[in-house]
């Protein structure tokens, strides 16, 4: 057996075992991220009214496209559970990317092993980087309908039939997740670079069916999607350099990776795809990571594309010594990610008893909201949806509208005030000084309830 089967091998069985973890807590009530919440109150939101967009004084802001809410609100007729549905819905599509990854990979004549190990390395990306694998977030369900743009546009024959209905699958895409921008823009390059007549044809058709798609969804809902996904958040340099920094011990490797195909492989017109694919979804996701809030799924393009870089490096590198080399760079890579995961997979309970503590702290947590009378303000907006209440706030949102002074903080000072909600939660002491007056009225009309595992809870005096 190669080192490189060998490896492969070894990368299956622990992405088959993270599988394994993650669908054994996939139906527990604990919000792994703070967009779950948020992401199922547009989904009650599809369902009560038909739109994921609250009226325009609403205190909730959605300024995501549309679709995912609409697949995920018809996978909640089977499960009863918004968020439930949505982390399987995530689940399905990460797996699916991590198929399309390998499809691609052989589209692109690559051998199964270095396909394979393409495909698994993704995976393991999502699970060891982010909490992303299996929770309720519409990232990877716009990557997984992109990944079929891509394997329809490198499938042969490259027709122009092919390049409008990639062109058609990359705009679905952009209005499940509108950052998914990176893919489409070096499609487009590596087909001007490639083929002229067919590369006008793939943007044409991408605009076209952009325009359309803009006006099918301001005929729908009375206002632009422009609108909704340019809502305020603050932004700065500082972020960018945060978020890089991040990534940098797990992306670090994989971009020497990437250099080294450019090195050995720049000629080969997949190699040129996939740096081209490379160096844009960095590019856009370096950009995306100065906006306040934006989370690892901003770089998960560069994760697909360095994944595919990485598995035609071992594909076209012949020498035994030099193959083993990458290999071995990116089983470190692999090694330190497993090393700096926040659970213990070591600990037996891991694998028995998942997540044991935490299931006990959201249950006293969520009864908590539940008993509370009338209206709930909860900044974890999980906690609201699986004790029954209805959202009333985005306080993520909330908090960029009133640092940029986009919008007064008045209408929440005053239902404070009154004391209009039964209980509100807040993550932690810096989203409860959301301002200055919104910190003085719950000061003055409410006390601290309770100080749970994962927020603040508030009740009137």
């Amino acid at each position: 057996m190669t080192i490189l089967r060998a490896f492969v091998v070894l990368l299956g069985v622990g992405c088959a075992l993270g599988l394994l973890h993650i669908a054994s807590v996939i139906g527990f009530h604990i919000s792994f991220d703070p967009d779950e919440g948020w992401n199922a109150a547009f989904t009650q939101l599809v369902q009560a009214t038909g739109s994921p967009y609250p009226p325009a004084h609403s205190l909730l802001t959605n300024n995501y496209p549309p679709l995912s809410f609409y697949v995920v609100a018809a996978v909640t007729r089977l499960t009863g559970d918004a968020i439930v549905a949505g982390r399987l819905v995530a689940l399905a599509a990460l797996l699916a990317t991590s198929g399309g990854i390998f499809a691609a990979m052989r589209i692109m004549a690559c051998s199964p092993e270095a396909s394979a190990f393409a495909a698994l390395f993704f995976f393991a990306a999502i699970g060891l980087t982010s909490d992303y694998a299996g929770m309720d977030d519409p990232q990877m369900l716009g990557h997984v309908i992109a990944m079929g743009g891509l394997i329809l546009i490198l499938g042969e024959p490259r027709t122009p039939r092919r390049a409008v209905a990639a062109a058609a699958l990359f705009v679905i895409a952009e209005f499940v997740k509108h950052n998914l921008i990176a893919l489409p823009a070096a499609t487009a390059l590596w087909l001007l670079l490639a083929d002229r007549v067919l590369a006008r044809t793939f943007i044409i058709s991408g605009a076209v069916f952009a325009l359309l798609g803009l006006g099918l969804f301001k005929e729908t809902f009375g206002f632009g999607l422009l609108s909704v996904i340019s809502s305020p958040r603050v932004y700065s340099v500082a972020l960018i350099w945060q978020g890089f920094l991040a990534w940098l011990p797990w992306g670090g490797p994989l971009l020497l990776g990437a250099g080294a195909l450019y090195a050995t492989a720049r000629h080969d017109r997949y190699a040129l795809f996939a740096l081209l694919y490379a160096v844009f979804s960095v590019a856009a996701g370096l950009y995306f990571l100065g906006g306040e809030g934006v989370d690892a799924n901003a770089l998960f393009d560069a994760d697909i594309a360095l994944a595919i870089c990485a598995g035609l490096l071992l594909d076209v590198l012949r020498s035994p010594l030099a193959r083993l080399t990458a290999v071995a760079l990116y089983a470190v890579t692999l090694i330190c990610g497993l090393w700096n995961m926040d659970a213990n997979w070591t600990d037996r309970t891991f694998w028995t008893d998942p997540m044991h503590e935490e299931r006990e702290a959201a249950a006293r947590e969520i009864a908590f909201v539940h008993a509370a009378p009338g209206p709930a303000f909860c900044e974890t907006l999980a906690f609201c949806y699986w004790a029954g209440k209805q959202p009333e706030a985005d306080v993520f949102n909330l908090a960029q509208v009133f640092r940029t002074g986009q919008k007064s903080d008045e209408a929440l000072v005053a239902a404070i005030s009154g004391k209009r909600y039964g209980i509100i939660e807040f993550e932690t002491p810096e989203t409860i000084s959301l301002t200055p007056q919104i910190s003085d009225a719950l000061r003055t009309h409410y006390r601290l309830a309770l100080r749970g595992d994962d927020g603040f809870f508030f009740v009137p005096r």
